[in-house]
């Protein structure tokens, strides 16, 4: 009885576990808020939950209909081309700044603006739709009945340690971040980070 569900759990959370962990806007920005200090509650949440209905959404057939459709493809793929653009450029111009930035004393972000920064991180991300929606969606499908459930919680599990860990597990490295050539380095690493997604974005749509 117990394989009935641990199996595909195990399976789901693995899976959205390496979708989720890796170095992305996403997660720059949480991790940025998370040493600030910053609206790090409604910011995870609204990652994770968002998270939760893409995944849904794929499971329950979603991604077939994203990869049918070439106009909306496209319209992701150039709208979250120009999100990471500008904000790639923001980084770097802050990371240029002889000022720094400091964790008690940096430049803040308002709760309005954290909240429409993440949603454009999530949903103007292509493969948001590419992996979370499609690919989660369609491994789910080789699982028979209720267990394509306890996958897609597995899935959703994931998202929500991931996100809870990185907001919060942050205020660790508040130290290292007090100085402002850590905040320089996060700064410019961050804008490299944008700007080869958005190659990344072009080059595979071209």
């Amino acid at each position: 009885m117990t394989t009935g569900f641990s199996a595909p759990l195990l399976q789901g959370f693995l899976l959205g576990a390496s979708l989720i962990i890796a170095i992305g806007a996403q997660n720059a920005f949480v991790l940025r808020l998370g040493l600030q200090r910053l609206h790090i509650l409604p910011v995870v949440l609204i990652c994770s939950f968002s998270d939760a209905v893409l995944i849904a959404a794929g499971v329950a057939g979603m991604g077939t209909l994203v990869r049918q459709s070439h106009l909306l493809l496209t319209i992701i793929t150039w709208g979250g081309f120009a999100f990471l653009v500008v904000y790639g450029l923001q980084a770097f111009i802050r990371a240029f700044k002889s000022s720094g930035m400091h964790v008690s004393k940096g430049q803040s972000i308002s709760l309005r603006n954290a909240i429409l920064t993440v949603l454009a991180f999530t949903y103007l991300n292509p493969h948001v739709y590419l992996d979370t929606v499609m690919l989660v969606g369609s491994l789910s499908a080789r699982w028979p009945g209720i267990q394509q459930l306890y996958f897609a919680i597995g899935a959703i599990t994931a998202s929500f340690v991931w996100f809870f860990a990185l907001g919060y597990g942050a205020r660790i490295l508040t130290p290292l971040f007090e100085r402002a050539i850590a905040w320089r380095i996060l700064d410019f690493l961050i804008g490299l980070i944008m700007w080869m997604l958005a190659w990344s974005l072009i080059h595979s749509a071209l």
